[in-house]
């Protein structure tokens, strides 16, 4: 493993120091004032200065990311609210919108508001207030790697109707600049479901500035609406905090890797001196076929969302007219793989954009 700039196995690391928890550590606490009181919480430092914070309360969501300091996404000011305060009406799922590093949208509906065969939906699903059960969080040496973890249990369900269970698990290893999260829904009912899932991942100041851009494997860029189609040109960059900036969605086809996996970055060679740092997503195109990107370029709301997902953003019932509305069947599962990670210089980008522009080649 490689800390500080020097290579150690395992015997020189740990006749360092006194206990492992000195360089890399996991920490669970509770949240106790205001809406966000009794709400589960867990760090993890891997030892890189790449520092993120796991909510178990709301559907093991990252709340929060960082790297040596430098924060990595958006935040709102809504805060960690406890689930109990979820609304499903319309959209008052954003009460509840903290940004953070991820939020998980679905698991049988996300997108816009609506109606769907009699059913009233709310904005992007329930997921993300979701409590997690069967939390696991631990730790283990594998070799001279040390591994990180934390893994629970999400579950959809309605009594006569849909249930889904989700599993997921989140983890990194010591000296990492990166994680990997692992999610498997499963149909538990006899009836088939609706199956909508987003990754919506939200990449906000300092690497979310002026200089900053989008960089992907696009083959194909499909604005969402008119203000979007007039920005088209723009898509990929970034612009100063601008008061009433209307949200831009884009909707991408993207080209993969010969292992079927795509690669898209926010990043800011500008940053510190021209030092740079960017932030990246890689995920499978067979797994999550789909990719929204938002771009949200108002005061406060400043923010750009990297969402790989199996659907647009919107709606159950346009998916179903479509014909593209996906279901999962009694007992079958899912597989989702997600890695997002740290590009810490512009050596790193460069080498990140080299390897993205061989792919849409």
């Amino acid at each position: 493993m490689r800390l500080y700039q020097k290579d150690y196995d395992k015997a020189q690391l740990l006749r360092r120091v006194g206990d492992i928890s000195q360089i890399a550590k996991i920490k669970q606490y509770e949240l106790s004032t205001g809406k966000q009181k009794g709400v589960q919480a867990v760090d993890f430092h891997t030892g890189s200065g790449f520092n993120y914070t796991i909510l178990p309360d709301r559907g093991m969501d990252i709340s929060y990311a960082e790297y040596q300091g430098i924060p990595l996404c958006w935040r709102s000011g809504t805060g960690d609210i406890a689930p109990a305060y979820y609304d499903p009406e319309g959209s008052e799922w954003l009460q509840g919108f903290a940004g953070g590093l991820l939020t998980t949208c679905g698991m049988t509906h996300l997108g816009n508001p609506e109606e769907d065969q009699g059913e009233q939906l709310g904005l992007h699903g329930q997921v993300a207030y979701l409590p997690a059960d069967n939390i696991w969080v631990d730790s283990r040496w594998e070799g001279n790697r040390y591994i990180m973890w934390a893994q629970g249990k999400v579950s959809e369900i309605k009594a006569l109707g849909p249930h889904l269970l989700r599993t997921r698990r989140i983890s990194t290893e010591l000296g990492a600049t990166k994680l990997h999260i692992e999610d498997v829904i499963e149909n538990i009912d006899y009836k088939e479901s609706p199956l909508m899932y987003l990754f919506h991942i939200n990449v906000g100041f300092p690497i979310v500035d002026d200089e900053a851009e989008f960089i992907s494997s696009s083959t194909k860029i499909i604005p969402r609406d008119s203000q979007a189609e007039e920005e088209l040109d723009h898509y990929n960059k970034c612009q100063p905090p601008t008061a009433g900036f209307a949200e831009q969605v884009f909707y991408h086809e993207m080209a993969a890797d010969q292992d079927n996996h795509v690669y898209v970055a926010i990043v800011n060679k500008s940053f510190n001196n021209g030092h740079g740092i960017g932030l990246y997503v890689k995920y499978h195109k067979t797994q999550l076929p789909k990719f929204i990107q938002w771009k949200m370029m108002d005061e406060r709301g400043y923010v750009v969302g990297l969402e790989p997902a199996n659907c647009w953003v919107d709606g159950r019932k346009k998916e179903r007219q479509r014909g593209t509305l996906d279901y999962l069947e009694p007992g079958g599962r899912r597989h989702y793989e997600i890695e997002i990670g740290v590009l810490t210089s512009n050596r790193e980008i460069d080498e990140f954009s080299s390897k993205v522009g061989k792919n849409s080649e």
